[in-house]
C-alpha cells in the first residue's frame, strides 16, 4: 500500500524507484512453526457474564474446565475462555462457519464472526482499543495474567496450520489479522531496506 501511495504521487515514476521493493525471507513450510495467537478483552460490552455466556452458547457449545487449569485447544474449531478466575471449553457449532470457505473457516474468523464482532462489538480488531493480542510463546498463563490485571475475558486459539495458510494463499485471499505467530522469527534491525534517501 505504502509503495502504491507514492507511486501515485511520484511525477516521474520509473519502476526502479527503492519503493517498489520490500526485503522477504523463504523458509520450507516443514521447518516453520505457527504457534496460537491469543485474545484478551477488556470488558464484556455491557453484559453480565451470563448473559455473555447465554449469548455465546448460541454459537458455541460452552464446557466448563475442569479441573481448573488453562485450556489449550486440541483441534481446530475448539477455544479455550478465561473469564472470572475459570477456564471454559467452546466449541464452534455446526452451520456457524463455512467449512469450504478458506478464510471464513478459519479459528480466528470464526471467532471474530461470532463472538467478537457480535457480542463484544469488536469490529475491527487492528483498531478496536479494547483487544489485546498474546503471541503463543508467551503461553496460557499469560492470558490468566492479563486478566487478573484489569482485562476481563481472554480466549486460547488453536494455532492455524500451515496447510490453512497455504489454502488462503492458494485462493487469492487474505489471511485475517493477527492470525498467525511464526517460529522462527527474524530478529529485528539485521537488515533494513531505505525506501529513499
Amino acid at each position: 500500500k505504502v509503495g502504491l501511495k507514492r507511486r501515485e504521487q511520484l511525477k516521474d515514476y520509473t519502476g526502479k524507484e527503492e519503493f517498489n521493493y520490500f526485503l522477504s525471507v523463504l523458509f520450507p513450510h516443514d521447518e516453520l512453526h505457527i504457534m496460537d495467537y491469543n485474545r484478551v478483552v477488556a470488558d464484556l460490552a455491557g453484559n453480565s457474564e451470563e448473559e455473555f455466556i447465554r449469548k455465546i452458547s448460541e454459537k458455541f457449545t460452552v464446557e466448563k474446565n475442569i479441573g481448573g487449569r488453562p485450556y489449550r485447544p486440541k483441534a481446530r474449531h475448539t477455544f479455550g475462555m478465561y473469564l472470572d478466575n475459570r477456564w471454559y471449553k467452546l466449541t464452534a457449532k455446526s452451520g456457524t462457519f463455512d467449512e469450504d470457505d478458506a478464510v471464513e473457516s478459519l479459528d480466528v474468523s470464526i471467532l471474530q464472526n461470532n463472538l467478537l464482532t457480535p457480542i463484544l462489538g469488536i469490529k475491527d480488531p487492528r483498531t478496536d482499543q479494547r483487544i489485546e493480542f498474546v503471541g503463543g510463546i508467551r503461553g496460557l498463563e499469560e492470558l490468566e495474567k492479563r486478566v487478573k490485571a484489569g482485562m476481563k475475558v481472554a480466549f486460547s486459539l488453536y494455532p492455524t496450520s500451515i496447510e490453512e495458510l497455504m489454502k488462503v494463499a492458494d485462493a487469492e485471499k487474505l489471511m485475517p489479522p493477527k492470525s498467525t505467530w511464526f517460529e522462527p522469527k527474524l530478529r529485528s534491525g539485521i537488515f533494513i531496506h531505505k525506501l529513499s534517501e
